[in-house]
């Protein structure tokens, strides 16, 4: 076999590279026997770096590359190709032989994978990814939260979100903040969810509190217990409209084997019908579908129950106002409890829930944060515009909901 080699020195380093995962780079070369094989190769994964590679000659080397293994074979000038010594962690009982051009030799056996291969494939380089992020940052696995080491050892996600973990523990309220399951699930898929809890909060104190106001007007701080109430029940309402649908990393433990059908398919679907599968996980159109329904019964309840203790409460004052002044018995009427409480839990179930998952899973996932990801400053902005749209417009459809159902007089909110 005769070889003729041309290649640079280039030095071995790490590059990034868009997926998290880590990259060797080699010398380019190009190879030619009489066989005609020819071989170019500038970029190996690092998880597939052979046990023994020959080290005699620090002098530019080329690498042969099987086509289904991603062999490594370095050679150096003048050297003839030795077979490395594999680690066949994937279960592939490949020998790193090379593949002529007579007809695929050598290219049979082992080349159709069932899905199930392509699954154990990702988590594999999931679990080495986050491996090697561990080991950059001088950390064990020991030292991490008990649900994120199983994730990370059932290879569920990658060393990317790793990397994300370990930037928001340095500041003391996120790190206080991932003690909780559910916000470190939702933190760890969007690092601005605190933020956009904030906002949402904010806007909503602010809009109820005025809304009170020009109900009221002069009797605004006459009547300030059930002003607090219902700005209270507000604010609970719009931190659940914020923490359901929002997009999450799930670190949940696998469900019991003696589960229902039922228990097993909700426990698969999203937080967000419209999310990006993240950390190796993909969702079904059925799937995204059940993430609505399961979203919806969450909001319903919480709508139903916060309605609910919100017209007991006003109810409970107006009745006490009345004992104290007779003559405002007549000009003052009680709330309706179970009606309003019901209409708004379907309300939240319905409108509510479809509008905040198209706002997290669509407009700020999908659109806001790929164009803006490096200008958080301006991406928070925009978040806060969106947001405080999709609330104004929720108020405008709730009082034409409440007037179409009729718990809402058309009369009374003319006044």
């Amino acid at each position: 076999m005769s070889i003729a080699l041309t290649s640079f020195i280039t030095p071995r380093r790490f590059l990034p590279h868009s997926d998290g995962h880590r990259y060797f780079a080699s010398a380019s070369a190009s190879v030619h026997h009489q066989l005609g094989i020819s071989c170019n190769l500038s970029l190996h994964h690092s998880s597939r770096t052979p046990k023994s590679t020959p080290t005699s000659r620090n002098v530019a080397l080329f690498t042969f590359c099987s086509p289904k293994e991603n062999v490594i074979t370095n050679v150096g000038a003048g050297e003839v190709a030795e077979t490395p010594e594999l680690d066949n962690s994937d279960g592939n009982n490949n020998n790193g032989n090379l593949s002529g051009g007579r007809g695929g030799e050598g290219g049979g056996g082992g080349g159709d994978h069932s899905g199930d291969g392509d699954n154990n494939f990702g988590e594999n380089n999931n679990k080495k990814d986050a491996m090697m992020v561990l080991a950059d940052a001088g950390r064990s696995i020991e030292s991490l939260p008990n649900d994120l080491k199983a994730a990370i050892e059932d290879g569920r996600i990658p060393g990317s979100i790793l990397l994300k973990y370990f930037d928001l523990e340095k500041t003391p309220l996120f790190a206080w903040l991932m003690k909780f399951g559910g916000f470190k699930e939702r933190l760890l898929a969007d690092d601005l969810f605190l933020a956009k809890v904030l906002m949402e909060c904010g806007v909503g104190m602010f809009t109820k509190t005025a809304a009170e106001y020009e109900r009221r007007r002069e009797n605004f701080f006459n009547e300030l217990e059930i002003v607090v109430a219902d700005v209270v029940m507000a604010v609970i309402a719009d931190f659940m409209l914020v923490y359901l649908p929002a997009p999450t990393i799930s670190l949940r433990p696998p469900i019991g084997m003696n589960a229902g059908g039922i228990a097993k398919f909700f426990y698969s679907c999203p937080d967000n019908a419209f999310q990006i599968a993240l950390g190796g996980a993909s969702y079904s159109l059925l799937q995204r579908i059940g993430a609505i329904a399961r979203n919806g019964a969450k909001l319903f309840a919480v709508g139903t129950t916060s309605s609910l203790v919100g017209t007991v409460v006003t109810n409970a004052f107006i009745n006490a106002k009345k004992a104290v002044n007779s003559s405002s018995a007549d000009e003052i009427e009680n709330v309706p409890v179970l009606s309003t409480s019901v209409a708004y839990g379907v309300y939240m179930a319905v409108s509510s829930n479809l509008r905040y998952q198209i706002v997290a899973g669509v407009i700020e996932q999908r659109i806001l944060e790929p164009m803006l990801h490096q200008q958080k400053l301006l991406l928070s902005a925009l978040c806060f515009a969106v947001r405080t749209g999709n609330t104004f417009l929720g108020s405008l459809l709730w009082v034409d909901y409440a007037r179409w159902i009729g718990v809402q007089k058309a009369q009374e909110l003319e006044e």
